[in-house]
């Protein structure tokens, strides 16, 4: 099967079907701005190539992932074997989510939904309602498939099985095969789960809380968002997406700044980086400087400026980039980021990892928490110091027997036992049979000496 190939072209190692019908129609092509998007129907020999049948590729390279095949609404960490660019960043390592989509963020979160994700159909898919349901995945070295194989609908299991896959190849190439959708997506329920087909992507912008030290919020921001036709989505239907040129491809001053790839590229010097200051280095961008800097678009004298940029054959039009607020901190941001409205309120997930840093609101009872949790410290830190310097002080003592503190704990301790005696023998005195003379008398002697007054 050729499965070690490393030709940029090796996706086409893993194609089963043999022939192409150069008569093949292209039903949909749609550019995306970082992506062009075409569409094949069911009746093209086209989409039938791009499906990658994994019940014939090397068994030992086919891996059924246990938990998602039998878990609702669960995630999964996968590693890659290559590095698979995705909105010109690299990638090494994805999730992968029971819903019908692959997560590519950084950040891990509970609403992986929202944005950063490769969904060639989310839903409300449940595994574990069906014994045949299974999510499976295979790597090649220059392609990764994900393929999620008779899964139903938690919310509506009459509707029939599906079985479709994205495979993602080491070119920047996003393929999704349909082989096996019973009813029109159009009409799959969004009430308990978002569907969505497409990609998205965003950048990460951390903000520090003043309010409780060394505690820092990430603000998750979506920069692009690409959303497929759900109507051309059928049984034996595919998609190829193909990436369109960046400015993060760029790897010196003369190429950025002259670009014509339809992006406003800027080069930073600090950085040594070329960028529209949209990407998911955007905080790096805005932290060093790069906006100011990036004014003037002058490039230093020994910068090379001979070089060719890859990929420039594509002329296209700026477009105005919109954004999408996942979650955002209350209060001031930074003045470079933009404003908008939060995005719909996706889905939660539970992860089968350590939850690296989600974002969430800066609510009054986080405050509340964090306050408590101060003050907890604080009061144990007190209760430590006391507990040590009473410690230090009886050491201290014991080896210093005629200091002054030692002295007075050793008159105090003396001058108790003698009061207690003398108390005893007032009561006794108190208690005699005998005549009123002696017994005041008595009882004088030992009041003078407690320093009180007395009548028997």
């Amino acid at each position: 099967m050729g499965q070690d190939s490393s030709e940029p072209g090796g996706f086409t190692d893993l194609l089963l079907d043999e022939g192409h019908d150069n008569t093949t129609q292209i039903e949909e092509d749609t550019d995306h701005n970082y992506y062009t998007s075409r569409t094949y129907g069911p009746f093209d020999s086209i989409s039938r190539d791009l499906w990658v049948n994994i019940d014939q590729m090397e068994k030992d390279k086919v891996k059924i992932h246990g938990i998602l095949s039998n878990t609702h609404r669960q995630a999964a960490r996968v590693n890659l074997s290559f590095d698979f660019p995705f909105y010109g960043h690299f990638l090494r390592e994805i999730t992968v989510a029971t819903g019908g989509f692959i997560y590519t963020g950084e950040v891990v979160h509970r609403m992986l939904t929202a944005t950063q994700y490769i969904a060639p159909l989310m839903a409300n898919f449940d595994p574990s309602v069906s014994r045949n349901s299974t999510v499976r995945y295979f790597d090649n070295g220059t392609a990764l498939v994900v393929q999620w194989d008779h899964v139903h609908l938690q919310d509506n299991y009459n509707l029939g099985s599906f079985t479709f896959q994205a495979t993602l190849l080491n070119d920047g190439r996003i393929i999704f095969g349909y082989k096996e959708i019973p009813v029109s997506v159009t009409q799959i329920s969004s009430t308990n789960h978002p569907v969505k087909v497409g990609l998205s992507d965003a950048f990460v912008v951390v903000h520090r809380i003043q309010q409780i030290p060394n505690v820092r919020r990430r603000t998750i921001y979506e920069y692009h968002r690409v959303e497929l036709q759900m109507s051309k989505i059928t049984n034996l239907s595919a998609v190829e997406m193909i990436p369109l040129p960046t400015c993060l491809q760029f790897n010196s001053c003369g190429p950025c700044v002259t670009a014509q790839i339809g992006f406003n590229c800027s080069w930073c010097n600090k950085l040594q980086r070329c960028s529209s200051g949209f990407d998911r280095h955007r905080q790096d961008w805005v932290d060093s400087g790069c906006p100011e800097e990036s004014k003037d678009k002058v490039c230093e004298k020994n910068v090379d400026t001979t070089e060719n940029p890859p990929h420039t054959t594509t002329s296209l039009q700026p477009t105005t980039t919109r954004f999408r607020v996942l979650t955002t901190t209350k209060g001031a941001t930074t003045s470079h980021l933009p404003t908008s409205l939060p995005t719909e309120d996706d889905t939660k997930i539970a992860l089968h990892l350590k939850d690296n840093g989600a974002s969430t609101d800066d609510s009054a009872a986080e405050k509340k928490g964090g306050t408590l949790h101060a003050g907890l410290i604080v009061g144990i830190l007190i209760l430590v110091l006391i507990v040590a310097a009473a410690i230090l002080v009886t050491v201290y003592m014991y080896h210093h027997p005629t200091s002054a503190a030692s002295l007075f704990f050793i008159e105090e301790k003396h001058f108790k036992s003698e009061r207690s005696i003398l108390e005893k023998d007032l009561y006794r005195v108190k208690g005699r049979n005998e005549s009123a003379p002696p017994k005041q008398m008595a009882c004088n002697e030992i009041s003078k000496r407690l320093g009180t007054s007395c009548i028997c």
